[in-house]
Protein backbone atom coordinates (compact mmCIF):
# COMPACT_ATOMS: atom_id res chain seq x y z
CA UNK A 1 0.00 0.00 0.00
CA UNK A 2 0.99 3.30 -1.00
CA UNK A 3 0.16 5.66 1.60
CA UNK A 4 2.47 6.71 4.40
CA UNK A 5 1.26 5.34 7.69
CA UNK A 6 1.80 6.98 10.89
CA UNK A 7 2.45 5.93 14.52
CA UNK A 8 -0.11 8.51 15.45
CA UNK A 9 -3.27 7.21 17.04
CA UNK A 10 -5.89 9.83 15.72
CA UNK A 11 -8.95 10.55 17.97
CA UNK A 12 -11.77 9.34 16.18
CA UNK A 13 -15.03 10.80 16.55
CA UNK A 14 -18.36 9.48 15.63
CA UNK A 15 -21.50 11.79 15.40
CA UNK A 16 -24.85 9.61 15.07
CA UNK A 17 -28.50 10.15 15.83
CA UNK A 18 -31.96 10.76 14.61
CA UNK A 19 -32.23 11.62 11.05
CA UNK A 20 -32.77 15.87 10.83
CA UNK A 21 -31.43 16.74 14.69
CA UNK A 22 -28.55 18.71 12.77
CA UNK A 23 -25.81 16.20 13.03
CA UNK A 24 -24.11 17.49 9.99
CA UNK A 25 -24.05 21.00 11.07
CA UNK A 26 -22.66 20.17 14.39
CA UNK A 27 -20.08 17.70 13.14
CA UNK A 28 -19.25 20.86 10.48
CA UNK A 29 -18.75 23.09 13.50
CA UNK A 30 -16.51 20.69 15.61
CA UNK A 31 -14.15 20.64 11.96
CA UNK A 32 -14.66 24.29 12.01
CA UNK A 33 -13.16 24.45 16.01
CA UNK A 34 -10.39 21.78 15.63
CA UNK A 35 -9.39 23.28 12.40
CA UNK A 36 -8.45 26.62 14.05
CA UNK A 37 -5.05 25.02 15.23
CA UNK A 38 -2.89 24.87 11.92
CA UNK A 39 -0.68 22.61 13.29
CA UNK A 40 -3.74 20.01 13.71
CA UNK A 41 -4.75 18.13 11.01
CA UNK A 42 -8.92 17.32 10.74
CA UNK A 43 -9.86 14.55 8.24
CA UNK A 44 -13.50 14.93 7.70
CA UNK A 45 -15.86 11.67 6.31
CA UNK A 46 -18.93 11.54 5.70
CA UNK A 47 -20.87 8.87 6.10
CA UNK A 48 -24.72 9.96 5.59
CA UNK A 49 -25.61 8.80 2.23
CA UNK A 50 -26.66 12.31 1.76
CA UNK A 51 -23.57 13.37 1.57
CA UNK A 52 -24.72 16.47 3.23
CA UNK A 53 -21.29 17.55 5.01
CA UNK A 54 -19.37 18.42 1.88
CA UNK A 55 -22.19 21.36 1.19
CA UNK A 56 -21.33 22.42 5.14
CA UNK A 57 -17.17 21.90 4.84
CA UNK A 58 -17.74 23.56 1.34
CA UNK A 59 -15.68 20.86 -0.71
CA UNK A 60 -17.09 18.77 -4.23
CA UNK A 61 -17.68 15.48 -2.46
CA UNK A 62 -17.86 14.25 -5.97
CA UNK A 63 -16.49 11.01 -6.01
CA UNK A 64 -17.32 8.77 -3.41
CA UNK A 65 -15.46 5.19 -1.23
CA UNK A 66 -19.23 3.61 -2.67
CA UNK A 67 -18.28 4.63 -6.46
CA UNK A 68 -15.01 3.56 -6.20
CA UNK A 69 -15.69 -0.01 -5.07
CA UNK A 70 -18.58 -0.47 -7.36
CA UNK A 71 -16.19 0.39 -10.28
CA UNK A 72 -13.69 -2.51 -8.82
CA UNK A 73 -16.78 -5.44 -8.56
CA UNK A 74 -17.34 -4.41 -12.10
CA UNK A 75 -14.20 -4.76 -12.71
CA UNK A 76 -13.73 -8.45 -10.67
CA UNK A 77 -17.22 -9.57 -12.42
CA UNK A 78 -15.60 -8.86 -15.86
CA UNK A 79 -12.65 -10.83 -14.48
CA UNK A 80 -10.41 -7.77 -15.14
CA UNK A 81 -9.05 -8.20 -11.83
CA UNK A 82 -8.59 -10.72 -9.07
CA UNK A 83 -5.20 -10.77 -7.40
CA UNK A 84 -5.30 -9.13 -4.12
CA UNK A 85 -2.20 -7.37 -4.32
CA UNK A 86 -3.55 -5.57 -7.82
CA UNK A 87 -6.57 -4.70 -5.89
CA UNK A 88 -5.17 -3.19 -3.00
CA UNK A 89 -2.79 -1.12 -5.00
CA UNK A 90 -6.08 -0.28 -7.15
CA UNK A 91 -8.14 0.56 -4.21
CA UNK A 92 -5.50 2.59 -2.17
CA UNK A 93 -5.02 5.11 -5.36
CA UNK A 94 -8.38 5.51 -6.11
CA UNK A 95 -9.15 6.48 -2.08
CA UNK A 96 -6.25 8.75 -1.87
CA UNK A 97 -7.54 10.28 -5.31
CA UNK A 98 -10.71 10.97 -3.85
CA UNK A 99 -9.80 12.33 -0.74
CA UNK A 100 -10.14 16.49 -1.01
CA UNK A 101 -7.52 18.27 0.35
CA UNK A 102 -7.64 22.44 2.04
CA UNK A 103 -5.31 23.59 4.46
CA UNK A 104 -5.13 21.63 7.28
CA UNK A 105 -8.27 19.37 6.72
CA UNK A 106 -9.31 16.90 4.36
CA UNK A 107 -12.90 15.37 3.55
CA UNK A 108 -13.67 11.43 2.15
CA UNK A 109 -17.36 10.84 1.51
CA UNK A 110 -18.55 7.07 1.98
CA UNK A 111 -21.61 7.46 -0.20
CA UNK A 112 -24.68 5.17 -0.35
CA UNK A 113 -24.68 1.69 1.06
CA UNK A 114 -23.16 -1.18 -0.81
CA UNK A 115 -25.55 -2.55 -3.06
CA UNK A 116 -26.68 -6.35 -2.68
CA UNK A 117 -24.20 -9.26 -3.18
CA UNK A 118 -21.41 -9.24 -0.35
CA UNK A 119 -18.02 -8.59 -1.46
CA UNK A 120 -16.72 -8.61 2.25
CA UNK A 121 -12.73 -8.70 0.60
CA UNK A 122 -13.30 -5.70 -1.05
CA UNK A 123 -15.02 -4.06 1.89
CA UNK A 124 -12.43 -5.27 4.57
CA UNK A 125 -9.56 -3.67 2.11
CA UNK A 126 -11.34 -0.72 1.74
CA UNK A 127 -12.14 -0.38 5.68
CA UNK A 128 -8.58 -0.80 6.00
CA UNK A 129 -7.04 1.60 3.73
CA UNK A 130 -9.48 4.88 5.33
CA UNK A 131 -8.24 3.19 8.22
CA UNK A 132 -4.39 4.16 7.33
CA UNK A 133 -5.27 7.26 5.82
CA UNK A 134 -7.04 8.08 9.06
CA UNK A 135 -3.55 7.60 10.72
CA UNK A 136 -2.41 10.57 9.28
CA UNK A 137 -4.48 13.20 11.06
CA UNK A 138 -4.97 14.38 14.50
CA UNK A 139 -8.74 13.75 14.27
CA UNK A 140 -10.99 12.46 12.26
CA UNK A 141 -14.92 13.37 12.67
CA UNK A 142 -17.52 10.95 10.96
CA UNK A 143 -21.27 12.38 10.28
CA UNK A 144 -22.95 9.47 10.80
CA UNK A 145 -26.28 7.69 9.72
CA UNK A 146 -28.83 7.28 12.81
CA UNK A 147 -27.37 3.78 13.96
CA UNK A 148 -23.72 3.09 14.53
CA UNK A 149 -23.31 -0.20 12.65
CA UNK A 150 -22.40 1.56 9.79
CA UNK A 151 -19.36 3.26 11.20
CA UNK A 152 -17.66 0.41 12.13
CA UNK A 153 -18.66 -1.81 9.38
CA UNK A 154 -18.23 0.46 6.59
CA UNK A 155 -15.29 3.30 7.50
CA UNK A 156 -13.44 2.23 10.51
CA UNK A 157 -13.32 -0.74 12.86
CA UNK A 158 -13.17 1.65 16.37
CA UNK A 159 -13.89 5.09 16.69
CA UNK A 160 -12.63 6.67 20.61
CA UNK A 161 -15.59 8.92 20.84
CA UNK A 162 -18.89 8.87 20.21
CA UNK A 163 -21.14 12.33 20.67
CA UNK A 164 -25.00 11.58 20.18
CA UNK A 165 -26.77 14.31 18.99
CA UNK A 166 -30.94 15.36 19.61
CA UNK A 167 -32.73 17.97 19.64
CA UNK A 168 -36.14 18.42 22.01
CA UNK A 169 -37.77 15.65 20.40
CA UNK A 170 -39.24 12.29 22.37
CA UNK A 171 -38.22 10.72 19.24
CA UNK A 172 -34.70 11.48 18.89
CA UNK A 173 -33.79 11.19 22.08
CA UNK A 174 -35.33 8.03 22.27
CA UNK A 175 -32.90 7.02 19.29
CA UNK A 176 -30.11 8.54 21.12
CA UNK A 177 -30.83 6.47 23.86
CA UNK A 178 -31.27 3.20 21.34
CA UNK A 179 -27.78 4.07 20.02
CA UNK A 180 -26.54 4.41 23.34
CA UNK A 181 -27.51 0.82 24.40
CA UNK A 182 -26.44 -1.01 20.89
CA UNK A 183 -23.30 0.53 21.32
CA UNK A 184 -22.59 0.08 24.51
CA UNK A 185 -22.17 -3.68 23.77
CA UNK A 186 -21.02 -3.53 19.72
CA UNK A 187 -18.88 -0.64 19.76
CA UNK A 188 -15.22 -0.13 21.54
CA UNK A 189 -15.08 3.57 22.32
CA UNK A 190 -13.06 5.51 25.28
CA UNK A 191 -15.41 8.23 25.70
CA UNK A 192 -19.34 8.67 24.76
CA UNK A 193 -21.78 12.14 25.58
CA UNK A 194 -24.94 13.60 24.69
CA UNK A 195 -25.34 17.05 22.88
CA UNK A 196 -28.90 18.82 22.45
CA UNK A 197 -29.07 20.76 19.57
CA UNK A 198 -31.87 23.75 18.77
CA UNK A 199 -32.45 24.31 22.39
CA UNK A 200 -34.44 27.45 22.89
CA UNK A 201 -33.51 27.86 26.51
CA UNK A 202 -32.13 26.48 29.63
CA UNK A 203 -36.08 25.83 30.60
CA UNK A 204 -36.83 24.08 28.21
CA UNK A 205 -33.76 21.99 28.51
CA UNK A 206 -34.44 21.52 31.68
CA UNK A 207 -38.02 20.11 30.92
CA UNK A 208 -36.85 17.05 28.72
CA UNK A 209 -36.44 13.94 29.81
CA UNK A 210 -32.69 12.20 28.71
CA UNK A 211 -31.14 9.14 28.71
CA UNK A 212 -29.20 8.60 32.62
CA UNK A 213 -26.65 6.60 30.57
CA UNK A 214 -24.96 9.08 28.39
CA UNK A 215 -23.39 12.11 29.90
CA UNK A 216 -24.65 15.40 28.79
CA UNK A 217 -22.15 17.68 26.93
CA UNK A 218 -23.81 20.71 26.84
CA UNK A 219 -26.43 22.03 24.19
CA UNK A 220 -26.79 24.57 21.44
CA UNK A 221 -29.77 27.19 20.87
CA UNK A 222 -31.49 27.22 18.33
CA UNK A 223 -30.40 30.27 15.93
CA UNK A 224 -30.76 31.89 12.12
CA UNK A 225 -27.18 31.93 11.68
CA UNK A 226 -26.91 28.34 11.57
CA UNK A 227 -30.67 28.10 10.11
CA UNK A 228 -30.35 30.29 7.54
CA UNK A 229 -26.54 28.49 6.11
CA UNK A 230 -28.41 25.47 6.49
CA UNK A 231 -31.18 26.21 4.20
CA UNK A 232 -28.93 28.42 1.54
CA UNK A 233 -26.67 25.38 1.68
CA UNK A 234 -24.16 27.94 2.63
CA UNK A 235 -20.51 26.80 3.99
CA UNK A 236 -20.32 27.24 7.42
CA UNK A 237 -16.58 27.03 7.70
CA UNK A 238 -17.39 30.58 6.45
CA UNK A 239 -19.23 31.86 9.60
CA UNK A 240 -17.46 33.78 12.44
CA UNK A 241 -18.93 34.36 15.65
CA UNK A 242 -22.00 33.21 17.16
CA UNK A 243 -23.49 31.53 19.95
CA UNK A 244 -24.20 28.32 18.61
CA UNK A 245 -20.32 28.04 17.95
CA UNK A 246 -19.07 28.98 20.94
CA UNK A 247 -21.75 26.51 22.67
CA UNK A 248 -19.98 23.49 20.74
CA UNK A 249 -16.57 24.59 21.86
CA UNK A 250 -18.00 24.62 25.34
CA UNK A 251 -19.46 20.92 24.96
CA UNK A 252 -16.32 19.51 23.51
CA UNK A 253 -13.73 20.58 25.41
CA UNK A 254 -12.66 18.33 27.74
CA UNK A 255 -14.53 15.76 25.85
CA UNK A 256 -12.20 15.42 22.91
CA UNK A 257 -9.17 17.37 23.66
Amino acid sequence: MESVITKRKPILIAVCGKGGVGKTSISALIIKILAEKADRRILAIDADPAVGLATALGFRGERTVNDIRNDLIASIEKGESENRQALLAALDYEVLAALEERENGAFLAIGRPEKEGCYCKVNAMLRDIIESVARNFDYVVIDGEAGIEQVNRRVLSTVTHLLLVSDASAKGLKVIETIGAVAGQAVHYEKAGLLLNRIRSEEEKNRLSLPPAIPLLGWVPEEDNIRDADIAGRNLMEISYCPAIEAVRAAITGFID
